[in-house]
């Protein structure tokens, strides 16, 4: 994988000087997946380009040579080595990592003028999106241009790539074009290839200072920088809403920081203390996802059976890890179970328990499947309590990003609105013999609601 950064004007060598890479030799570094080289592939006085080479290995990627914790990174078959991912980045902020933060000794005072820049990124996964490029770097004043070659021309009826060679060109400074590479080049990427903790979100309001609180697209940047974790790019999000406030002090600004509590905490929260003043017993998590309700349940003194369900295996891997289950604790994993399976079709391990939880799961079923949905929870499973959360749709045009009628998320469904929502319980009260009590989750909107809606239901005495 390789990007190149070519400036155009006088004295154009002066860009050795920025980068602390000298033109007149090629240099390499040891990065912890590979090697980088940096080398200029011309140089004169009116233009001159400097390239940084990503050489990655892939059998040390599967073998899990480069300090992976469970295994490979990655399969033996995999774009990697040859696409520029989170790989990229990484090697843009250690090799580069000194221009990037605006520092050149020799001449300081270039950091601060805006130059006739190109960069080009070879073999950036959009996977066909072609505006995709042009939504995040138009907004920062560059000229976007792209080119995408077909897969193989022996085989036209395979398409084209989903690779495409990314050009922009502008007149900025070195400083902020080399954070712009940074955080956007994984924003094409699904995969990054490290673990995430919370300190990516600070990355990625570092290297975003100054440009992407104001970017149109922030929302889908920060939630495809950070891999489509959700809690992950709501505190981000969070941050970045809080960075528009205008006619504040700062100190203001930072104890609204402060005070901002990410919705899907405030979500967590609210389903966590529901279940707890059920006087549940025993929880099981409909739709575990990665397992953080799950985890608050385990730590639970009350709670003495946790099980954890959903239809994907790679979120009970990533559960599995998040809850650190092959160091946890004799007592905490008695009362754990991790099972796979569908909330869509009759299963007599669902049964038995005082509570169920079902957070942001409907709308990830289609609407035809709900009826199958509602007999294995309410009729079937049958617990004295069900917790359900799902988005208030009339709450999106909150959402300054989202176009109308569009919805929160690619895997939803639907999304209700609040009668929607209303209409949906009182028919699962009057059908299985239920009742129901409606709240919102997170900052209220007095004409929109809140951005979450929960439903607690508790199941009527038998007559």
């Amino acid at each position: 994988m390789i990007l190149t950064i070519t400036y155009e004007g006088s004295n154009t060598q002066d860009l050795g000087y920025l980068l602390h890479k000298n033109p007149e030799r090629a240099q390499q570094f040891e990065l912890t997946y590979g090697k980088a080289y940096v080398f200029y592939p011309e140089v004169s006085d009116e233009r001159t380009t400097a390239a940084l080479l990503l050489d990655i290995d892939p059998i040390d990627l599967a073998k899990g040579k480069l300090g992976s914790r469970e295994g490979g990174l990655f399969d033996y078959v995999n774009d990697r080595p040859y696409a520029s991912t989170s790989f990229m980045s990484t090697a843009i902020s250690k090799v580069f990592g000194t221009a990037m933060a605006g520092t050149c000794k020799k001449k300081p005072e270039l950091v601060d003028v805006p130059l006739k820049l190109t960069a080009k990124v070879y073999a950036l996964r959009d996977n066909g999106n072609e505006e995709l490029a042009k939504k995040l770097f138009e907004p920062l004043g560059y000229t976007v241009s792209t080119e995408r070659k077909v897969l193989d021309e022996k085989f036209p009826e395979w398409g084209n790539s989903p690779y495409i060679d990314l050009t922009i060109s502008g007149t900025v400074r070195l400083c902020d074009l080399l954070n712009h590479l940074y955080v956007m080049i994984p924003v094409f990427d699904r995969q990054k290839h490290y673990y995430y903790s919370d300190d990516e979100i600070k990355k990625l309001l570092d290297h975003g200072k100054g440009w992407l609180e104001n970017h149109p697209e922030k929302e889908r940047i920060a939630y495809r920088y950070l891999a489509r974790r959700k809690g992950y790019a709501r505190k981000a999000i969070d941050v970045l809403s809080a960075e528009e406030i205008v006619g504040e002090s700062e100190e203001e600004i930072d104890e609204e920081k402060e005070e901002r509590i990410p919705l899907n905490t405030q979500r967590m929260d609210a389903v966590f203390k529901e279940a707890i003043n059920s006087g549940a017993r025993s929880v099981i998590d409909l739709g575990c996802g990665e397992g953080r309700l799950t985890s608050m349940l385990l730590s639970e003194p009350q709670i003495r059976k946790v099980t954890a369900v959903d239809v994907s295996v790679s979120a009970l891997e990533k559960a599995a890890r998040r809850l650190k289950l092959d160091r946890m604790a004799t007592f905490r994993k008695d009362k754990l179970d991790l099972i796979q399976g569908s909330l869509t079709y009759k299963d007599s391990r669902f049964e038995g328990y005082d509570c169920a939880c079902l957070v942001e799961v409907l709308e990830h079923i289609d609407p035809s499947r709900i009826p199958a949905l509602e007999r294995v929870v309410f009729e079937f499973a049958a617990p004295q309590t069900v917790i359900v959360t799902t988005p208030n749709r009339e709450y999106n045009a909150n959402y300054e990003s989202m176009k109308e009628n569009s919805l929160r998320h690619s895997d939803h469904r639907f999304e209700w609105s609040r009668e929607e929502f209303k209409n949906w319980t009182d028919h699962v009260c009057e059908k299985f013999n239920y009742t129901c009590e409606i709240k919102g989750i997170g900052e209220n909107d007095i004409n929109l609601g809140s951005p979450t809606q929960m439903g607690v239901f508790t199941r009527n005495e038998q007559v």
